[in-house]
Order: structure tokens, then sequence, then C-alpha cells
């Protein structure tokens, strides 16, 4: 039998598997939709979604190398728009078109109305609420990299 360890680790690569090949936004790749998530919920925070690059290497994980590409990215697709702080070293972004992501957006909402159909909903209350653990505990000591 294996070890919880090992039946945790599985099911992590499992789950990573399936959110990764369900695409979960089809007009976008992954890290796009991670990015454009991050701006859009504080966009709903605050109205404006003001973003800096350094939040989003700081919240995303990612190296700010690719956190560029895909601002990048999202720039060229009409997304987002680079702002230029008051010193140039901070940069900012924020969504430049909504519309269109919300339409992406809407459909990641489907898919995940679909796992809350099949897990329900007080199981998927339950992953929230450990998922919202596991990040805030910071298992992997990441908070002071960046």
């Amino acid at each position: 039998m294996d070890t919880l360890e090992e039946r945790v680790i599985t099911a992590w690569v499992k789950l990573t598997g399936v959110l990764k090949n369900t695409r979960i936004t089809q007009g976008m790749i992954y890290n796009e939709a991670i990015v454009m998530n991050l701006v859009y919920a504080k966009y709903r925070e605050d109205g404006v979604g003001l973003t800096s690059f350094k939040e989003i290497v700081q919240r995303t994980q990612m190296l700010k190398s690719l956190v560029n590409r895909t601002i990048e990215s999202l720039v060229k697709k009409g997304y987002l728009e680079r702002i230029d702080g008051k010193d140039k070293r901070t940069t900012y972004v924020k969504a430049a078109n909504l519309d269109d992501f919300l339409e992406e957006h809407d459909k990641t909402l489907a898919l995940v109305r679909g796992i809350i159909e099949t897990i329900g909903a007080e199981d998927a209350e339950t992953f929230v609420r450990l998922a919202d653990k596991i990040t805030a505990s910071d298992p992997l000591n990441n908070s002071s990299e960046s």
C-alpha cells in the first residue's frame, strides 16, 4: 500500500494534468489564463485592476522572464495594457479588453460548474478551504524568493 505522501503526490499530479489538459481557456495558453485571472480578481476587488509585475511574479511563482513573455503576449492580443509606474523600475498592467476575457472566463466557469456538479458543493467548499490552507502555509517556502 502506498504511503499518504505517495498518494498526495499522485493526486496532485493527476489534478494538475486534468487542469492543464482541459485547456481551462480555449483562446489563451495556461500561463496567460493564470495572469488574466489575477488581474481580473484585482479588478473585481477595486474596479481598476492595476497589478504590478512584481505582484504577478510573487503570486504565480513564475519566473520573471516567463511573466514578461506572458504579459507581452497578452498585450499583443489586446487583453492587457502596460502602465509605467512613477519610477521606471515599476511597471503595471491592467485589463484592456475585459469583454473578450470574460467570454473566455465564462467557458472556464462552465467547466468549474461541471466539476462542482460532479463532486458536490460540500466537497468543492472543502477543496477551496484546503487549497487556501496549502497556499497560505507556503509549504515550499517560496515567499522569500522573487
